[in-house]
């Protein structure tokens, strides 16, 4: 079952790229106490998460964060090698916390995954977006084509 406005977030685990090379880093650090945009795609360097979905929220960074967001955070499944290949890429510097889910764990205790292994792609997290205040989810976005209704301007209403 997906998870649904007004759920609590499951507990989970990221890898991000630190100062000294990779560490993991809970749900509690993303989300606990704060007002987090949460926005995943299927796959970093892919066309419409790199020249669109991506770019949507580096460009309304200013806006988000003056609606009181704390942290706005990128969530795909690739390994935090490639997540942060990806940010040096799009210029992200400290904007958006990269979140890596490499093997879909989180992706699949949201109920958010898809199976695209007959493309060659494997397990991924689907196209969606959420602002989450404390752990619970206020507001939760999810494409099934395209990414309209994940964009910046879809979720923080801009």
């Amino acid at each position: 079952m997906a998870i649904k406005e007004g759920d609590k977030l499951p507990d989970g685990k990221f890898k991000i790229m630190g100062a000294e090379g990779p560490k993991e880093i809970t749900t509690d650090e993303v989300f606990k106490g704060k007002k987090v945009v949460l926005f995943s795609v299927p796959g970093a360097f892919t066309p419409t998460c790199s020249k669109q979905h991506l770019p949507s929220y580096l460009a309304n960074y200013d806006k988000i964060k003056a609606q009181g967001v704390d942290t706005i955070a990128c969530m795909s499944v690739n390994d935090v090698f490639v997540m942060d290949a990806w940010a040096k890429d799009k210029g992200v510097g400290d904007k958006i916390l990269m979140l890596a889910d490499g093997s879909a764990d989180f992706a699949k205790a949201l109920g958010l995954e898809f199976d695209l292994n007959k493309a060659g792609l494997g397990l991924r997290g689907k196209r969606f977006s959420m602002v989450v205040n404390n752990g619970t989810v206020e507001k939760l976005n999810v494409d099934e084509s395209g990414y309209s209704l994940s964009s910046a301007e879809n979720t923080c209403g801009i």
